[in-house]
């Protein structure tokens, strides 16, 4: 009898064993998958880091040999980066460019240059339209930004343009017509008008015509309305 309970035990303690040895080989193993896992993430990070730095030096590489320029910000501001233009002239210049991109999407295309040129009764050959994109296409995207558009009008204004080019007949055909400043003539005088007038009084003098007009508009508005009223009040008697 007590051999049998002997027996008995020493069988479940081998059992017991057993389970404990499966349960210690089933961690080791997790633990290996867990570590080969993270291994492969690591190499995966490393080569997406390692791609990344790859493209950014390639970048900065053609930057510096001139193949690439640098990307701007989406956002500028006109008002300080064009000076050479008022106000006003940079607000003529901004509905332009919204009425021929038809699209609605902050760019004038190809096609939509094509329309433009049309327009203005200066139709361009499909070369000569990627080339008038070219010479103010900073980021080479093939496409026209507000900035790159209002780039056509300081290099006409500034003379840079050759006589031959396709940016200066848009730049003399628009309504933002620099020639009437002299497209030639534009620079010194740009730069006699800076001389004569800093850029901060000039801006706040344009903000307040702006204000002045809004306030005579509404004016005219109100005494519009009062005459309506007093006509009306007339028939309804």
């Amino acid at each position: 009898m007590a051999s049998e309970e002997l027996a008995q035990k020493l069988q479940r303690r081998l059992q017991l064993e057993e389970s404990e040895e499966a349960a210690k080989d089933e961690e080791a193993a997790a633990k290996g998958e867990e570590a080969a896992g993270e291994e492969a993430e690591r190499s995966c990070l490393t080569a997406s880091a390692g791609a990344e730095l790859s493209a950014k030096l390639c970048r900065r590489q053609d930057i510096n040999e001139g193949a690439a320029q640098p990307r701007r910000a989406a956002v500028f501001n006109p008002y300080t980066e064009f000076k050479e233009f008022s106000r006003r002239q940079i607000k003529d210049m901004e509905r332009m460019f919204r009425l021929y991109d038809s699209g609605r999407d902050g760019y004038i295309d190809l096609m939509e240059l094509k329309l433009m040129m049309e327009k203005l009764g200066a139709p361009q050959t499909h070369l000569g339209l990627k080339n008038m994109i070219k010479e103010v296409d900073e980021d080479f995207d093939g496409k026209l930004s507000f900035r790159e558009f209002l780039l056509i009008f300081h290099k006409a204004a500034a003379g840079e343009l050759e006589e031959d080019s396709g940016l200066l007949t848009l730049a003399k055909l628009s309504e933002i017509d620099v020639s009437i400043e002299g497209v030639k003539g534009a620079k010194n005088f740009f730069e006699a008008k800076v001389q004569a007038l800093s850029s901060a009084s000039k801006f706040e003098a344009e903000i307040k015509a702006e204000k002045d007009e809004r306030k005579r508009e509404e004016e005219e508005r109100k005494h519009r309305r009062a005459a309506f009223r007093e006509l009306k009040s007339a028939f309804t008697q």
